[in-house]
């Protein structure tokens, strides 16, 4: 009689406190990384699909080892973090395959850095920059970078799985990124975020209250030397 399969499933916490990252301890993606917003997206994956029936779960991102699973706001991980594991424990001892087809799984994948014949040798660079040297750093937090475009010196960047609306990492994006990329290529001269509306709101809400915490700094060192 065959014995049954068991694994060790570890978790690594990221920037972002609404996604976390389960490392299984076997191969996830064999190259490339995967991203579901939603459950048409997740169709392409039996994994993603039972993931995303998890009350609370709103994203779900492969990497080459790891899922990054990230929730709402109103559920806690305390909650769904049992159905979570449960569902990673059956898919990967039964070793199911993680797309229904391999079109699918190409297709799941990201093109974004895959050098064209039509890329220009700066454009050919930065996408060599982000692939070799962003895309690790950024997988190590659970999320993952999508090349979007260079424009008039502008290199435009999405930020994925954990790192998607995560304010921590659009100040990563702009500080050590931006930089690095304006070391290496003389031509690039700035990097912009490109983000969707729900990243957008929250990101406006940050800036917020940053500004909000500034002020009353502001006000309370106002009232100590006035004090004083």
């Amino acid at each position: 009689m065959e014995e049954g399969r068991s694994m060790f499933i570890q978790t690594e916490s990221t920037p972002n406190e609404d996604s976390l990252k389960f490392i299984p301890g076997v191969e996830v993606m064999s190259s490339g990384s995967a991203e579901f917003l939603d459950t048409k997206s997740a169709l392409a994956s039996p994994l993603a699909v039972r993931l995303m029936g998890v009350q609370g779960v709103k994203a779900v991102f492969y990497g080459p080892d790891f899922v990054t699973v990230s929730k709402d706001s109103e559920n806690t991980w305390a909650v769904i973090k049992p159905e979570i594991y449960a569902i990673l424990m059956e898919h990967f001892t039964s070793q199911t395959q993680l797309f229904r087809s391999e079109e699918e799984r190409l297709n799941a994948g990201p093109q974004d850095t895959r050098i064209l014949d039509t890329d220009s040798e700066t454009v050919a660079m930065i996408k060599e920059l982000l692939d070799t040297r962003v895309r690790p750093a950024i997988m190590e937090d659970g999320g993952d970078i999508e090349y979007k475009g260079f424009d008039d010196g502008i290199v435009k960047l999405k930020l994925k799985g954990s790192c998607r609306g995560c304010s921590s990492s659009t100040v990563t994006l702009k500080g050590g990124v931006e930089r690095m990329l304006m070391h290496y290529i003389p031509e690039v001269k700035g990097l912009e975020q490109i983000l969707d509306e729900e990243e957008a709101v929250a990101l406006d809400e940050f800036n917020k209250f940053e500004k909000r915490l500034a002020e009353n700094e502001a006000k309370n060192s106002a009232y100590v030397v006035y004090y004083v």
